[in-house]
């Protein structure tokens, strides 16, 4: 991995966001560089983020802290600065999606869609999301389901199935999916871990697992 200072070249954000792509990729590839996350944390302190992590980082002599806990502070630092890898640092995530794509496709056929819908990029989308194309051809775009949403399986499937109910009323005007027991249009959510068809009627319930919505008639508890 290269290790050279780039704290000399760029925009201060350019500079932090490079370090930060340096540091997860340390940490992605089980060889974090104990000076990547030096200075990374020196950037950002020159710039006022005293963040707890960033404190411990700069004022400790980096030889002598543990390989783990210099990790779990290049986490922590990644977290506060807000970085995301997308879906270039982080190709899982697209594979996340289009595993949940296919779990979402099964409900298509309860909104009179057959054919198998695939997964396009939103190239034009900053930062890139994803879109998804139905057999037919129509596109559902939407904001577009965001990279960190495939961290996930269940945030996966309940943010695909959340663009395509979006866009598909959008086009359509018509209400899908419906609970067949109130008579409501359901909406994606995740409810005890599981990514579900939510129905705000009665006193609230999953009316059925996203993927398994032909084959429910009955609320999921």
């Amino acid at each position: 991995m290269d290790t050279e200072p780039v704290t000399d070249a760029g925009t201060p954000m350019q500079r932090i966001d490079r370090l930060c792509t340096r540091v997860h990729l340390g940490l992605r590839e089980h060889r974090l560089a104990p000076q990547d996350v030096v200075e990374l944390a020196c950037e950002l302190l020159d710039w006022g983020h005293s963040w707890e992590a960033v404190r411990e980082v700069v004022e400790r002599d980096p030889a002598q802290v543990p390989a783990s806990e210099m990790a779990d502070l290049a986490r922590r630092i990644l977290e506060k600065t807000g970085f995301d890898p997308g879906f270039d640092l982080a190709p899982e995530r697209l594979a996340a999606l289009r595993q949940a794509l296919r779990v979402v496709a099964r409900d298509l056929p309860t909104a009179g869609i057959d054919g198998e819908p695939r997964l396009v990029l939103l190239e034009e989308f900053t930062p890139v999301s994803a879109g998804i194309e139905l057999s037919d051809g129509r596109l559902l775009v939407g904001d577009g389901v965001h990279a960190c949403t495939g961290d996930t399986p269940a945030g996966a499937v309940t943010a695909v199935a959340d663009l395509v109910q979006d866009d598909l009323m959008k086009q359509t005007w018509q209400v899908w999916p419906v609970c067949s027991d109130h008579r409501l249009g359901l909406h994606a959510a995740t409810h005890q871990g599981a990514a579900v068809w939510w129905c705000a009627g009665g006193d609230e319930h999953a009316a059925a697992l996203i993927g398994e919505l032909a084959h429910h008639r009955r609320s999921v508890h």
